[in-house]
């Protein structure tokens, strides 16, 4: 009867280890769940933060490029050449010579 008993006493150790054993692996598994959780949760909280500062890049690029138009449109009128030449004429008291006072000069 005694080797009986020591079976029964082996055969449940088998079955008590295998228990541990599951359950360790389920554990195991739950972290690994979890931690992708958290991975995905993470990745998602970057990306829409880079969204974000992706649109508020833009918005700049839009306003910059505004500003730059507008800058081109201011030189065009400054350095026009009707502009110039009324300047000339009123600061610097130049004039446009007459056809008598142009020499040409030859090389």
């Amino acid at each position: 009867m005694n080797q009986g008993r020591s079976f029964i006493l082996t055969s449940d150790w088998h079955f008590g280890a295998r228990s541990k054993w599951r359950l360790l692996v389920v554990a195991v598994l739950v972290l690994l769940v979890l931690a992708s959780a958290m991975a995905v949760i993470t990745a998602s909280h970057l990306t829409r933060e880079q969204y974000a500062r992706l649109q508020r890049l833009e918005r700049e690029q839009n306003q910059l490029q505004t500003e730059w138009g507008q800058l081109l449109l201011e030189e065009s009128a400054w350095s026009s050449p009707a502009r110039i030449e009324r300047l000339a004429t009123e600061r610097l008291e130049m004039r446009v010579p007459d056809v008598s006072e142009v020499e040409v000069i030859r090389p």
